[in-house]
This record gives C-alpha cells, structure tokens and sequence, in this order.
C-alpha cells in the first residue's frame, strides 16, 4: 500500500492530487521552485522540498532532483500529473529504480507513445520528411509534451526552416526535449479524445469521449465530455482505435488518444500518457475519481471488468491570466480576489487563492471551472452563470470570452464545432460585455462617494461643470446634487439610487440594479464581473515613446534574435524580430512597418517588464520628419 505520495508538478494539478490523497488517508509532498516557495499547493502538502532556481529547466523539469527530494521526505511513490516530466521514460525508470511507485504507465509504453514520431511510427503513419509547396499547409509539432508549445502551423515553405528552429526552442524550454516533426494540417476539424484507463491484468477501459475543439495557439479552453453529436458509427471506431492502441503497448493506468475528426473520418494525433488537464469531464460524467483509481492500478489493484455507465454532460472552462484582445498576452500581478460560486455542482480545480500572485514562469491557467448536468445546454448555461458570477480581482483574465462563447450560437449548435471558432469569432467575442458602460458609471459614482467621504464637499449653489471620468472606452458625466446624491448626465436614461464607496445602486430605464465596486492601488476597478481601468485625462510624458517603438506586451525573458540582426538593418513589416518567452510559451516581437532598425535594446536572456523598449523601427516617413 502507498502511504506517501510526492507530486512532481506543481499549481492545480498538484493540488488535485493532494486532494485525493487527503480523502484516502495518503501522506503528501510538494516540491517548489524559489518562485513557488509560498504557492498554495506547498502550503496544501504535508511536506515540501525546495527545487533552488526559478526556471522550468533548472526545476520541474530536473527529474534527478526530484527522484532526491522523494527520497529526503520519506516518500514511496511518485505521481507526475501533467507537462513537465509526466511523459519522459527516463525519469519513469529513476523512480522505479530508487526503490519508488510510478504512478503511471511502463517506461517502455511511454516510450513508444508519449513521442508523437514514435506512436505514429507504431501506428504505420509517417511524418513528413521533404515539405514541398503541395503540401501546405503542415503543421510543426514537438514530438515530446503538449498543451499547444512547440507547435506551429506554416502556410508558406520560405517560412518553414524558422518555424521549425522556433518549435524546436520552445519545445526544449518546455519539455527538455527539442525534437519536432512535421505533418498535414487539417483545417477546422473538431479535436476528440478518448480517456483510457488500464490496470495489470489486462482490463483497458475507454471512459467515452471528449470534444476538445475550442482552443487557442493549439491550447485547450473549453472541454467537454462526451464529445456531442458523433455518429454512432465514428464514436465506436475512436473507442476502439484508442483500446487497440493502449493494447499494443501493454499500457497502465490513466491515458488518452486523441484524434482529428474532419469529413466523417478521424486521423490519430496521439497518445498522451498521462493524466490529462480535462480529466475533470470525464470523472464528472463517468462518476469516477480517475487520480484515485491511478493509485489503485499503482499499488496492484484489479478494475472491474467494465466501466460504470455514463450520465448527463460535463463542460469545462480553463480561466486563464491573459488578454485574448492582445494575441492572448498573458497577464501578472496580485489576484485580489478569487472567489467562483460553487452552488448547483460546481467545480474548481485551481493553484490559487486571493492573495496569491500570478508570475512570469509558468502557464497562466487560473483555474479549470467545471459543470455537470443533464444535459449539454444546460451544462452550458449552469457554468455561464457561474463564470458571470465569480469576483476575480487582479490580472485580466478571459473570463468575458468564456462566457461569451458558451452562450455564442455556435456553440450551441455542437455540429458546427471546430478548432476554428476562435479564428472566425474573436472580435465578435471580445466587445466589451454588455453591461460595462453601466459599470462604468458604478465606477465613477463609488469613487465620487469615496472622495466625498474623505474630503467633504458636494453640491454647491453655484453649479460647476460636470465631473467626467473615462475607463476604457466609456466616459461618464455626473454632478452632486441637492440632496447628497448624483445626476449622471451620461450615459443616458440612468438614475442614481444611492452610491457609496464600495456599492452602488442604479436604475437604468426602470429597471433598478446594484453594483459592488472594489477599488486597488494598481489602477484598476473591479465591479461586479467587468474589470475596469481608469483612462487619464492628460497623457503622462514618461510615457511618449519615439514612434516605431517596439514595446514589451509583457513581462518575460528575451529568448532569441533574429539571425544576424543590428542596428541599421533594413526590415519588412510583419517580419521576426525577437522573441519573449512568459509563462511556458514564446511569443514573436514583429517589425510594425517597413523600414530601418534604429534600436535594439533585446539580448538573450534579458528579463524584461512589460512596457520595457525592445527596438526601434522607422519608417520612410518618420526619417523625412527628421530631417
């Protein structure tokens, strides 16, 4: 029997499995990297062993330091949870080699699997060798890992060689493992996977499916279980392709296989052997603990012959730190506030609490919202409600654009799913949510009560000019009146009910609404679910940058430079520059417009705050101005 688990990961995925461990009566250690040291799954671990240095590379990723820290806290087995080393053999066979469980799959079944070249190989499906101009466009992959890194999509073979060296770098930062390989990409097809779970004496269950097609840069947002509206025929082919696949390889305990379904027919991804970020849908479905039922194949256990029956619908929304207006720029800061409402069988899996800051190095995934149901609509309208809801205080956030996109029409038409909702939809998805101008006013009303309460003042007989305040793209105009209160004089057809620092109570064209306002020192004004930042009046001459300034969209560490780049180069518009690596992915710095590099302030390894000044170009134009 396992008495002590130690989880080599860390954030949400950790803390999951810490949570099972707890109702099982199982001891647990934590390891952290120094920018971890206060993070909320070492403050849930019995015990925890420092892993010194801040980067990936330098901790998560150094399996001999971690084989050493199971050894120093006592424990007798090893759980990888997701990224990292969950899929590295090498490390698989240094913990059973210290005398530890491997809560996993054999080394040799990750061997053969967990390398996308290797499993298609197993599979009799070959990888692009020599791209040529017929074959766009193909997609560049890294043959280790997931989660989107080390993957690019190329249209055009001139770009290929640069891709290629760019999936390679990212996929070494993130997995240890630098190779990559080349496939056809298949345009807008739905991503569908089947969860896995086998134990020693050879029973293999396939827990249904999953539809995984709204992602982002090739990473998952929403998930759900099962995947709607396969035919019967279709769904029962994944099922059994996956439980041949698993066969093939003698595989153990919980994996998946994921597939591309376009034009009625499915084309192998790959196996990923380990637990995957989505689980939760399945277990929701299938009413299963699948971490629980890991440390049961682990310690010998024997499943039953077959799986329990499936129930209702289960969807799942990944919150993640980021701006999806900006390319997905991921976002930092303190989290004020975390609190989602978990009424009518709500789930949170998450690494954090309020309090808690969001840095620079690792995935900027919050937490994973999780709704079951009886069915898939109101699965949908249950955890739009709940995600509408939640007092997430801090960082940007996507929030607005989960929510948006479970209640989109095209979402709720399951047949028309594909990985390219995002494409078509984004700008449409990420309008400011209706409602936001009223949170404005609420805004602006809650501060005028605030400076009121401070300073004193308010109406005068000789009456002034309106009070005006902008956030974002709303300007709001108000003035004391008489009796205490306010007039708004815009927008139009709001009356003010009452305002106070932290709650403010409007009537909006006779219909009377309430709004809790929370106020921080960094600039930004949190009412309700809108996320606001105050506009200055008069811009701040620190600010003015020359123009062509090429400026950090967030913080992060300059991993590369363009080949032979300096300073007088002429450079074309849309052209590589640089590259910023920030929480796990890498992120291109383009040349604007056309012209000459002035600046270039970028080196490799330079750690970088957002706003800092990366390069300069100028322009044909901009050079006459000069002159």
């Amino acid at each position: 029997m396992i008495s002590t688990v130690l989880v080599a990961n860390r954030g949400e995925i950790a803390c999951r499995v810490f949570r099972t461990c707890r109702d099982l009566g199982i001891s647990t250690v934590a390891v952290y990297s120094d920018a971890d040291a206060d993070a909320l799954h070492v403050r849930e671990a019995d015990a925890a062993v420092r892993l010194p240095g801040a980067a990936p590379s330098e901790t998560y990723l150094r399996g001999d330091l971690v084989v050493k820290a199971a050894l120093a806290a006592g424990a007798d087995a090893v759980h990888p949870g997701y990224g990292f080393l969950s899929e590295n053999a090498g490390f698989a066979r240094a913990v059973t080699d210290a005398g530890l469980v491997w809560i996993g799959p054999p080394p040799e079944a990750i061997e053969a699997m967990a390398s996308k070249t290797r499993a298609k190989e197993l599979l009799g499906i070959e990888p692009l060798t020599d791209v040529t101009a017929s074959d766009l466009p193909v997609l560049v992959k890294a043959a280790a890992g997931g989660g989107g890194r080390g993957m690019r999509i190329v249209r055009e073979l001139a770009s290929l060689p640069e891709e290629l060296k760019a999936a390679s770098a990212e996929a070494a930062s993130a997995f240890g493992d630098g190779e990559v390989f080349v496939e056809p990409y298949v345009e807008n097809g739905r991503h569908v996977e089947v969860q896995l779970l086998c134990d020693t004496h050879g029973t293999v269950w396939a827990l249904g499916t999953r539809d995984c097609s709204l992602q982002r840069r090739h990473q998952k947002v929403i998930e759900e279980a099962p995947a709607p509206g396969l035919p019967a025929a279709l769904e029962a082919s994944l099922l059994d392709t996956a439980v041949r696949a698993a066969k093939a390889v003698g595989y153990v305990g919980a994996g998946t296989v994921e597939f591309l379904v376009a034009d009625g027919r499915a084309h192998f991804l790959e196996m990923n052997t380990r637990l995957q970020v989505e689980h939760p849908v399945t277990e929701e479905v299938y009413g299963v603990d699948l971490v629980a039922l890991q440390l049961a194949v682990a310690e010998g256990g024997e499943l039953p012959p077959e799986p329990p029956a499936p129930r209702g619908h289960a969807i799942e929304a990944r919150l993640y730190a980021e701006d999806p207006a900006r390319e997905w720029a991921p976002q930092t800061g303190l989290l004020h506030r975390f609190d989602v409402p978990r009424e009518g069988r709500v789930r949170v899996d998450t690494g954090y609490v309020s309090g808690d800051a969001v840095g620079v190095h690792y995935d900027p995934m919050l937490a994973k919202i999780v709704v079951h149901a009886p069915t898939r609509a109101e699965a949908a309208r249950k955890l739009a409600h709940a995600l509408e809801r939640a007092r997430i205080h801090g960082p940007a956030t996507n929030r607005a654009l989960l929510v948006a996109s479970l209640r989109h029409p095209e979402y709720g038409a399951p047949d028309t799913l594909d990985t390219g909702f995002y494409d078509r939809n984004l700008p449409a998805l990420t309008t400011a949510p209706e409602g936001e101008a009223y949170a404005a006013v609420a805004a602006a009303l809650s501060r005028a009560a605030s400076r009121r309460g401070r300073f004193g003042g308010g109406w005068r007989n000789l009456r002034s000019q309106d009070e005006a305040r902008t956030y974002g793209e709303h300007e709001v105009r108000y003035r004391p009146v008489r009796d205490g209160g306010y007039e708004v004089t815009a927008p139009e057809g709001v009356r003010v009910v009452s305002a106070s620092p932290d709650r403010v109570r409007l009537d909006i064209s006779g219909v009377v609404r309430d709004f809790d306002v929370a106020r921080y020192g960094d600039g930004t004004v949190h009412v309700g679910p809108h996320r606001l930042t105050v506009r200055p009046r008069f811009p701040d001459p620190a600010d003015q940058r020359e123009p062509g300034s090429l400026l950090a969209p967030m913080p992060g560490t300059v991993v590369r430079v363009a080949d032979g780049l300096a300073v007088g180069d002429q450079v074309i518009a849309g052209q590589p520059l640089l590259w910023l690596e920030a929480m796990k992915m890498e992120h291109r710095v383009i040349a604007p417009a056309s012209g000459t590099l002035t600046a270039l302030h970028a080196a490799p390894g330079r750690q970088v705050e957002v706003g800092a000044l990366l390069a300069v170009v100028q322009t044909e134009a901009q050079e006459d101005k000069t002159v």
